[in-house]
């Protein structure tokens, strides 16, 4: 009955959508892409036999083609059905396709999309990453007869307090579910008070696949090599050393406000590394971001370079223009260079954490050695973030004023600087291999589901 009403609700609701996805696609045209697709409506002769993953954002999405890449290696054969929700996850779903492979839309959650969806595509297994559990999708995958698996799972506290206050509507879509590969004791221990089937063969837990962040030389080697040439550029008989680079990572709205406070406040009363003047890289959270935060930073006085305008980034000879030079912020307003921007930072803080926004994921940016100050709210990201302080490449403040003075801090004492940097591998290291057991999981149930006639 709950999710019959559920249902009901969601159907009326599609006009909004349409109207939504016309107001969003204003800012990031992405969205105006197959809007028919969001209904369930899909081009093509209808096909099966797939294994469906869906990746709702740029993050998921990243998080899913490590393992995916991994299990192309043992079965080249299977073909892999992407769905995503977002603009941004589309775009990176993209850079992920193989010959054969298809991507499309997840279809808004109500009983007739959902169903067109199942009807068209016919998927052998599903695999949902992380939080994305629909109700009306679970439905029509057990209705289907297509097993569903939820991977890389989390559940913080507080989303665990929300689901028990819909715990009519939250218990029946995660009992759906077929198995759930959780990341941690604690997702495991959530999971199941709401009746979903943590995977006992897989072991409680199987970690987080996005510790196996694949290594990125080319894009991190070039991140160096542009900071040498910046050092070498900004070199000075006050800095012999270059003005050193910190970065603000993926910032959500408000907290640049509060980082031009802070940082007006370290310039003005600061003293010994201030007077260097580091260049602070800015890297919004959200593309369609990039102008507000570019006039906020502006109307506070700061001299601002946006980082399209320095052209392709040439490796074997990078040159900062004489404009350049001079800013105090590079507004990073591109998508898919965080290698890039990470190898070029010394310290980074780290956006989300400032505001009570739950964090971002600081994997990447321990991959790139780059050590990060992160505020009190990591709720999203609580075990990591917790894994690395305990491995020194990172420390939590209360707030973004305390967040930069110890990223200067840290500029002031190399030695300590570097010992942060080592811990970045050193949670790496203990932390990896949750890629494999997920594909070893997903397997297991791909094989499970395999037809009668094919066994």
């Amino acid at each position: 009955m709950a999710l019959g009403l559920y249902g009901g609700v969601m159907t009326a609701l599609q006009s909004l959508l349409r109207r939504k996805l016309a107001r969003r696609g204003r800012q990031e045209p992405g969205y105006l892409e197959a809007i028919e697709e969001r209904f369930g409506r899909y081009a093509g002769e209808p096909s099966e036999g797939w294994l469906w993953v869906h990746a709702v954002s740029l993050g998921e999405t990243r998080a899913a083609a490590l393992w995916v890449d991994l299990l192309r290696e043992r079965r080249p054969d299977i073909r892999i059905l992407w769905t995503h929700g977002t603009a941004t996850g589309r775009a990176e779903g993209r850079r992920h396709l193989r010959p054969g492979d298809v991507q499309v839309w997840l279809p808004w959650d109500a009983p007739g999309p959902v169903q067109r969806f199942l009807a068209h595509f016919r998927p052998r297994l599903g695999v949902l990453m992380e939080t994305e559990v629909w109700p009306a999708v679970v439905r029509g995958c057990r209705m289907a007869g297509v097993p569903l698996l939820l991977a890389n799972a989390r559940l913080n506290a507080r989303s665990w307090q929300r689901a028990q206050r819909l715990r009519w509507l939250a218990g029946p879509a995660y009992a759906g579910l077929s198995g759930v590969l959780a990341q941690t004791a604690g997702d495991a221990d959530r999971l199941r008070t709401l009746g979903a089937p943590v995977d006992p063969p897989a072991g409680d837990t199987m970690g987080n696949v996005k510790f196996d962040v694949p290594w990125h030389p080319g894009a991190w080697g070039l991140g160096r090599t542009w900071r040498l040439a910046w050092q070498a550029a900004t070199t000075a008989s006050d800095a012999p050393g270059g003005r050193p680079i910190l970065m603000l990572a993926s910032s959500r709205e408000g907290e640049e406000a509060a980082w031009c406070e802070a940082w007006r406040a370290q310039a003005t009363h600061g003293a010994g590394i201030c007077q260097i003047r580091p260049l602070w890289l800015i890297v919004p959270r959200h593309p369609q971001r990039f102008d507000a935060v570019e006039a906020l930073l502006r109307q506070a006085g700061l001299r601002v370079v946006r980082r399209s305008t320095l052209g392709p980034l040439d490796a074997a000879k990078p040159v900062w223009p004489p404009v350049a030079r001079e800013v105090d912020v590079l507004l990073g307003d591109s998508l898919g260079e965080m290698p890039w921007y990470y190898g070029l930072a010394q310290v980074a803080l780290l956006g989300g954490s400032f505001a009570p926004l739950g964090g971002q994921n600081l994997i990447e940016a321990a991959a790139c050695e780059c050590p990060v100050v992160m505020g009190p709210n990591t709720f999203n990201f609580a075990e990591a973030s917790e894994a690395a302080i305990a491995a020194g490449a990172a420390e939590r403040v209360p707030d973004i004023a305390t967040a930069v003075g110890r990223a200067l801090d840290w500029l002031a004492d190399p030695p300590a600087l570097a010992r942060a940097q080592a811990g970045c591998q050193t949670l790496l290291q203990a932390h990896a291999g949750a890629a494999a057991r997920c594909v070893d999981a997903v397997l297991r149930w791909w094989d499970l589901s395999a037809p009668a006639t094919a066994r």
